[in-house]
């Protein structure tokens, strides 16, 4: 073999390390075709490789838990690089998450922004869920946006799928509700089968997408996003187990203006 092909081979030897590395301090990160950006110290249990762009080019990523996440080491969670974290508070009309509270106080105490949201049922109207809300999650100064999570549901006692116009005209009047009472409109979490079933498009919302096998802009094209949910299996020190992983669109300096407009006052 001849010295120029040795030579070839291996810078594309090197090339192909560089490309395909674990993101630094991660457990188990996702490889292949990363190529820079802001890495936290995140990772994933179960590696997806990313070609249309890499989470990780994000620079602003955070977490959404529930009570599933157990204790958590707030302290842990701010230092790896965790800018912000979602708390489910409510479920329908008449279900509160039993660790939202103290996930709340937790997350403030660790000064990590955070905000609550609501899993929708539609087996309930939109007006009795936003009091539902309401009356669970504090109005406090500082805080996040809240959230409608809004999708189809597995649930056999709420089995119902109205027609998109049902679904939207409901979840407008819980945006209107909870908006005019925090002083923020909600963001609008959904998935991609919800989306595209009820043509979520024309809500007029501000969106969290969930799309863990591609980018938002493959799989919601055209759809402008604040949020994006990008694995279920993250893996973040604090948090013992799998934990939701969301990125924020901007740089870091767009984080910051968006905290200046966004949060509750």
């Amino acid at each position: 073999m001849g010295h120029i092909t040795k030579f070839v081979l291996g810078l594309m030897l090197v090339l192909a390390v560089a490309c395909s590395r674990t993101p630094p301090g991660g457990r188990g990160g996702a490889s292949a075709v990363y190529v820079g950006g802001t890495v936290p110290q995140l990772g994933d249990h179960k590696p997806h490789e990313w070609r249309n762009g890499h989470p990780y080019n994000h620079a602003v990523h955070g977490i959404d838990i529930s009570r599933w996440q157990g204790d958590i080491d707030w302290g842990r969670v701010r230092g790896s690089g965790v800018s912000f974290a979602f708390i489910k508070a409510t479920e329908g009309g008449d279900h509160s998450d039993p660790a939202f509270a103290r996930y709340w106080r937790e997350a403030a105490a660790a000064r990590l922004p955070r905000g609550a949201y609501h899993y929708y049922y539609f087996c309930r109207s939109g007006a009795d869920q936003a009091r539902w809300f309401i009356r669970n999650v504090p109005r406090e100064r500082g805080s996040l946006p809240p959230v409608l999570d809004i999708e189809w549901t597995n649930s056999r006692t709420c089995p119902q799928r109205p027609a998109p116009a049902e679904v939207k005209r409901e979840a407008s009047i819980f945006l209107d509700i909870v908006g005019r009472h925090y002083g923020q409109r909600p963001i609008v979490y959904t998935t991609v089968d919800f989306y595209r079933d009820n043509r979520l498009g024309d809500l007029r919302a501000e969106f969290w997408l969930r799309s863990v096998a591609d980018h938002p802009r493959m799989t919601y094209p055209g759809q402008n996003w604040a949020f994006w949910q990008y694995t279920g299996t993250g893996a973040v020190p604090g948090i013992q187990g799998n934990v939701d992983l969301n990125a924020f669109a901007g740089s870091s300096s767009d984080w910051a203006r968006w905290l200046s407009t966004r949060l509750t006052r």
